[in-house]
């Protein structure tokens, strides 16, 4: 007994169709984050000074973190920084900046977390519902055979670059 496929009916005569139609509609498609969720009423934003209240103090993370959060405010959405009251308000302070052992090898530490914690206020002028509190927490390993003055040298970029990320992240997106 044989099989006979009718040619209309073969895998290949309808998966490239649908590939086409699927590439002409990723090609059309087109998305952007910014100002996703900014109101037009909404024109200006103050980032004040994110203080370091912390146990351990890096003195170079409050204010670096504080120009790099207003650098992406500014370059990613039409807002506009003021020192004066604004639509937007964002304040905050580090609550925590600790290490914490992260893995064990031969009865012997092998990585260590540096744990960075941001609480973060934020102030909405035109809807006073949308104001929140919130904490972000990210953790970033490294080796326990680096003291914490060489891991900062190493981390201290991602450090900034991922809270200042999870903060924006935060303050302008609905997800």
């Amino acid at each position: 007994m044989t099989l006979r496929i009718n040619k209309l009916y073969r895998p290949a005569n309808v998966l490239i169709p649908v590939l086409i139609a699927m590439i002409s509609l990723q090609g059309t498609c087109r998305y952007s984050l910014k100002d996703v969720s900014i109101p037009p009423e909404i024109k200006t934003v103050r980032v004040f000074f994110i203080e370091n209240k912390a146990r351990y103090i890096n003195p170079q993370l409050s204010p670096k973190l504080t120009d790099k959060l207003r650098q992406k405010i500014v370059n990613q959405t039409r807002l506009s920084q003021t020192n004066n009251d604004a639509d937007y308000e964002v304040s905050g302070y580090i609550s925590e900046y600790s290490v914490s052992t992260s893995g064990i090898s031969q009865q012997q530490v092998a990585s260590n977390n540096l744990n960075v914690t941001v609480h973060i206020l934020f102030r909405n002028r035109q809807n006073d519902k949308l104001n929140f509190e919130a904490d972000i927490t990210r953790n970033f390993p490294f080796s326990a055979s680096k003291s914490l003055t060489q891991a900062e040298a190493e981390l201290n970029d991602q450090i900034i670059t991922n809270l200042t990320d999870e903060i924006f992240n935060r303050i302008f997106s609905n997800w």
